[in-house]
């Protein structure tokens, strides 16, 4: 059976949450288009295609998907430009659904944001979706490969001294539960991009998880049925 269409809760033990942000615990959709559908038109590209590549990667990754043969020199430029408009676009930014409440339950808990913004960014979208900023987090500015390496992931884990094994990753895009599952964590999909893309399990938006401890301190993360 796959993971979009389980009927029966799934429970999954931790000792450590990573939480991805865009499409994850914030819906920034809207404006990522916005940037993206504009900086492809004015490369001669289809939006639409544009878009599918989008979602979890870092902007200069982004347009090295895209345009194969460019000088990733100018990539690095061009990202620079595009975090800034990203940065001041927080139209129609808002929480995934259950976001608040599923940041309230893991406050006392091990986690971290693993995100390919940059401070600047992620602030800002977690600030125009209302959500607490986890202590610790890994933007873009501490990685030196972007989502679907590992490696931000890999440093989530270290910063919360924690073995990879013992981390749940929470992703909305192909890229990120790459990432997760290439840093040899368990993934949750959130959102109707991550059920293609055979996370260890899925949830439509975060209302469907609840998040509890045991005896021991472990954390145990359901996702119930019907999700």
């Amino acid at each position: 059976m796959s993971a979009s269409t389980t009927t029966a809760p799934v429970v999954l033990t931790a000792k450590a949450l990573l939480l991805d942000m865009d499409g994850t615990l914030v819906n920034s959709d809207a404006a990522v288009e916005r940037c993206w559908r504009d900086w492809a038109v004015s490369h001669g590209l289809d939006p639409q295609e544009a878009l599918k590549v989008v979602h979890g990667r870092q902007g200069y990754a982004t347009m090295a998907v895209l345009l194969p043969d460019r000088p990733m020199e100018v990539n690095l430029a061009e990202n620079a430009v595009m975090l800034a408009r990203e940065t001041a676009d927080t139209d129609g930014v808002v929480p995934v659904a259950g976001a608040p409440e599923f940041m309230a339950s893991i406050a006392e808990l091990p986690h971290a944001l693993v995100t390919s913004a940059d401070a600047p960014l992620a602030t800002a979208r977690m600030t125009a979706a209302a959500l607490p900023m986890p202590a610790v987090r890994v933007t873009a500015e501490s990685v030196q490969a972007s989502k679907p390496d590992p490696e931000g992931f890999l440093k989530g884990a270290a910063a919360l001294g924690m073995d990879p094994a013992d981390c749940i990753v929470f992703e909305d895009s192909a890229a990120g539960i790459a990432a997760g599952q290439a840093a040899g964590m368990r993934v949750i999909g959130i959102g109707p991009r991550a059920a293609a893309h055979n996370p260890t399990t899925h949830a439509p938006d975060l209302t469907t998880l609840r998040v509890t401890t045991t005896p021991d301190g472990s954390i145990r993360v359901t996702v119930e049925a019907g999700a």
